[in-house]
């Protein structure tokens, strides 16, 4: 059976992506730090407390997948969303934060991954970016430039790890409907003196289907880049994201 792990797994997209691969067969493990919601998780996927910008916890974890027969998916998808303010206005202390968890947790993760891929010689490594990694994002600048960077890590692993049978995509999610954009769609309509439901309408308005995405849709997306069908598909930036015209919610 193959193995995948996924961290910050335990709510959000990072539990769509561990189900997805659940019902496809994957053994699941998945990290978080959110001890509440891993508590919730099903009792068959192997679940660890583990701070994805923490070395330590980030070994410890692979160590343990080593020792279980290594690794065959990972979807390196821990992310905070940071401070929604313009950029004079934004703190050092909350950047470094931001960038920390976006950045280098995809970083570190990768970093345990890559020997454990290359002794089996196959592999997929997915990185959660954003559309906010493919635009200038307004009043994001700690959030964007970290994604921004998620796609330049990943460009990179795909060509350091290809030749050692490891593919590595970037998923790129629109606005993506829980908890995580509601934050975001508050901050906005605070910055911008508008409605909550007016910044939410502009993010839909803002991309060809009209219409925001689901956690489910990024977890498909996850899963075809981690199977055979997707065999020779890597370093691709993929959107999730019904097409954004422009990244600017229209309000």
């Amino acid at each position: 059976m193959p193995r995948v792990l996924i961290t910050a797994g335990a709510s959000g997209i990072g539990r769509a992506m561990a189900e997805r691969f659940d019902a496809g067969g994957f053994e699941v493990w998945i990290t978080d730090i959110d001890e509440a919601a891993l508590d919730k998780v099903p009792g068959h996927w192997v679940a660890h407390h583990c701070d994805a910008a923490d070395e330590g916890d980030v070994r410890a974890v692979f160590d343990l997948l080593a020792a279980a027969g290594g690794l065959d998916a990972l979807c390196a998808n821990a992310g905070v969303a940071g401070p929604t303010a313009p950029v004079e206005q934004v703190a050092l202390e909350d950047w470094r934060a931001c960038v920390s968890v976006n950045l280098e947790g995809a970083f570190l993760a990768a970093k345990y991954a890559a020997p454990l891929m290359k002794r089996a010689g196959r592999g997929s490594i997915v990185l959660t970016s954003s559309t906010a990694g493919i635009y200038g994002y307004p009043n994001r600048a700690p959030y964007a430039a970290a994604k921004w960077a998620v796609i330049g890590l990943m460009k990179t692993l795909a060509m350091e790890l290809g030749p050692h049978g490891i593919r590595a995509n970037a998923i790129c999610p629109g606005a993506v409907e829980g908890p995580r954009m509601e934050g975001v769609l508050q901050r906005e309509a605070a910055l911008k003196g508008v409605t909550r439901d007016a910044v939410y309408t502009g993010y839909a308005s803002g991309t060809s289907m009209r219409s925001w995405v689901t956690a489910q849709d990024v977890a498909e997306m996850a899963h075809f880049l981690s199977t055979e069908a997707a065999r020779l598909v890597s370093g691709q930036v993929i959107a999730v994201d019904g097409h954004t015209e422009n990244p600017d919610p229209k309000v």
